[in-house]
């Protein structure tokens, strides 16, 4: 079995790479929106359809209340702020003034600046492959900035206008990953029905004209799949494989984006293969990484979902449960030192 291949096995891994193809499409897509509905409104919009989208889930699977710790709530408030109200908005103002595919690939300093904030702020390990891999994606994001054929933009604001949004995105992130034990469909329905609402609001107060049914119905539809599905895929990547490496992985978004916005016209240039080749090496780098040393576990006590063959959950119950069934409630991990291979998840968040 290959490095990567090992690597594609970890669930936490698999859900970041569909978050990223969900998020992908959606600048493409969202560029086609821009002719009827202004930019702020559209974001308002996205975030709409995600969050009445996952309080319908939510409805329809009989979820369960959640209630978050008190020491929890500003963490969650910091990321609806940054990742559901900034966001979008510098995002859509960027896409309004260049090409998608131009913008897909600029989305790549997402994840790097996830990275950078996680390793220097929280802490977050990082080993020599994670670092030239988040290198090989820099790269690709400055080759692809290089106002040169296709890939032009008019101005340097729309391009700073994307970046901004990344930089939103990577502090949502990281925020994010401080209640990512939560239920992650609660999580964005929160952001949503907070975030949506907030940005209708403003846009209509600065002028923005309500779209057509069609296109109104659209946006909605767009960003219950490419801002509600990705983003609950998005934090149990967090949950698995940390910050950092959530955020690499969720770098071949801006690859399906740009590949999606060619079918829809633009043109493929010299540009788009070179930045899109140092990205595919950076991913790779981090599919391929191996981590693993002695380390211990503090005590704690918790509630999450969780399985008894994971080799961190051998808690007893009064009635038995089977190695593989998925269930939830508050559990106690006694203090413990011993070694494997393993990511910066929910359960090694330990200094290195």
């Amino acid at each position: 079995m290959t490095d990567s291949s090992r690597g594609l096995r970890n669930a936490g891994v698999r859900a970041a790479l569909l978050a990223a193809v969900l998020f992908g499409a959606s600048a493409p897509l969202a560029k086609l929106l821009l002719g009827e509905v202004s930019p702020w409104l559209l974001a308002g919009l996205l975030y709409v359809g995600a969050g009445v989208g996952m309080w319908t889930w939510r409805l329809v699977r009989r979820a369960p209340r959640v209630r978050l710790a008190r020491h929890e709530v500003p963490w969650l408030a910091g990321a609806v702020v940054a990742g559901g109200i900034a966001g979008p908005v510098l995002l859509m103002f960027g896409l309004a003034s260049m090409p998608a595919s131009g913008a897909s690939l600029l989305l790549n300093a997402e994840g790097v600046l996830t990275a950078v904030i996680a390793w220097v702020v929280f802490r977050e390990p990082a080993g020599r492959r994670v670092v030239l891999g988040m290198l090989a994606i820099v790269a690709g994001a400055v080759v692809i900035a290089v106002p040169t054929g296709q890939a032009q933009v008019t101005s340097v604001w729309p391009a700073l206008a994307v970046v901004g949004a990344c930089a939103c995105w990577a502090l949502d992130n990281n925020l994010t990953r401080k209640v990512s034990l939560t239920d992650a469909t609660w999580l964005v329905a929160v952001k949503g029905s907070v975030a949506g609402p907030t940005n209708l609001v403003l846009a209509l107060v600065l002028g923005a004209q309500l779209p057509t049914l069609r296109a109104t119905g659209a946006a909605l539809v767009l960003g219950f799949v490419a801002y509600g599905l990705s983003l609950v895929l998005f934090i149990v990547g967090l949950r698995h494989v940390g910050t950092a490496r959530a955020g690499a992985y969720f770098s071949v978004a801006p690859f399906f984006g740009a590949v999606l916005a060619v079918a829809l016209g633009d043109a493929v240039t010299r540009q788009l293969v070179v930045a899109g080749a140092l990205m595919a090496v950076g991913t790779w780098l981090h599919l391929s990484e191996e981590h693993g040393h002695e380390h211990t576990h503090h005590a704690v006590t918790h509630d999450h979902w969780h399985t008894h063959d994971d080799g961190h959950h051998d808690h007893e119950h009064p009635e038995p449960v089977g190695a593989g069934v998925r269930h939830r409630h508050v559990h106690t991990h006694d203090a413990v030192t011993h070694t494997h291979e393993h990511y910066p998840d929910a359960h090694h968040r330990h200094d290195h």
